[in-house]
């Protein structure tokens, strides 16, 4: 979703040079509020504690730039470069960073809830404990990405590239994330109850003891994946390729496996109650008794 114009209507008093910033920001200031430079550099700069709330900074360099405790709170930002910058602990709330960069950036803590990140590129990036609730991920890309402890609930990462990214413990409750791809992800422990999963692609993805109450993994591929001790009970399942997998322990009651392939997957101890099984395919499954079925 666009942000509002109207949102960033600036002062002209606040219309800086890069050298004339740098220079108020060497004497002491740091009310930087709704400026308005067209890609700056500030490359390698220290800018830490700076307020740049509401400022349009579209294509800026921010590259190795410590901008520890900034605050970005709404401001533009579209295909800024803040790679290898150090974010800890910034404000990125409701700010517009479609396209922006942050290759192996350090946004450990960073406040980002309703951001804009579409398109934008986090691979190999720190996001250890950052608050992504409700922003826009479409078409990210996250390979590599560390995310432990962060919350993603209702973001949106339809399309993104999580490829290898570290997400235990991690926060995905009712995230929407049609055809993202998870594959060998860490996702142990995180909590993705009621997150929309539709064909996304989790081949030998960890998602032993997640939480996936309620989800919908439906033309989903997890072939080879661990979800041991997983919980995925009341969540739909169909056409799913669990091919492979590891489900010791799983809880699949009340679930819809209609038309999913488990095809040598090893279900020892999985509690089946209830659950539809419906045109599956077992053939070499190890079911919970320890029995293979020969389909």
């Amino acid at each position: 979703m666009e942000l509002p114009l109207d949102a960033f209507s600036l002062n002209s008093s606040r219309t800086l040079t890069v050298a004339g910033l740098l220079d108020r920001y060497a004497s002491g200031e740091r009310d930087f509020r709704g400026v308005q430079l067209t890609g700056p550099n500030f490359a390698n700069q220290d800018l830490s504690g700076a307020n740049f709330r509401r400022a349009l900074l579209p294509n800026a360099n921010f590259k190795g730039a410590n901008l520890v405790g900034c605050n970005f709170r709404e401001a533009r930002l579209a295909s800024a470069n803040f790679a290898g910058a150090n974010l800890s602990l910034v404000n990125l709330i409701a700010a517009d960073l479609a396209d922006a960069c942050f290759m192996e950036a350090n946004l450990t803590e960073a406040g980002m809830r309703g951001a804009h990140l579409q398109r934008a590129d986090l691979s190999n990036a720190n996001l250890r404990d950052a608050n992504l609730a409700e922003a826009s991920m479409e078409q990210a890309r996250l390979l590599g990405a560390t995310l432990t402890e962060a919350s993603l609930s209702r973001a949106k990462l339809s399309g993104a590239d999580l490829t290898a990214a570290n997400l235990e413990n991690t926060n995905l409750t009712s995230a929407a994330m049609q055809g993202t791809i998870l594959t060998r992800a860490n996702l142990g422990g995180a909590f993705l109850n009621g997150a929309t999963l539709e064909s996304a692609q989790l081949q030998e993805a960890d998602l032993s003891r997640a939480k996936l109450s309620g989800v919908s993994l439906v033309n989903a591929d997890l072939a080879k994946a661990n979800l041991r001790s997983a919980n995925l009970s009341w969540s739909s399942l169909r056409g799913a390729n669990f091919k492979g997998a590891t489900l010791y322990r799983t809880k699949l009651s009340w679930a819809n496996l209609t038309g999913a392939d488990l095809t040598d997957a090893v279900m020892i101890n999985a509690g089946l109650d209830y659950s539809n099984l419906s045109h599956t395919d077992i053939q070499g499954t190890i079911m919970p008794d320890g029995y293979t079925a020969d389909g």
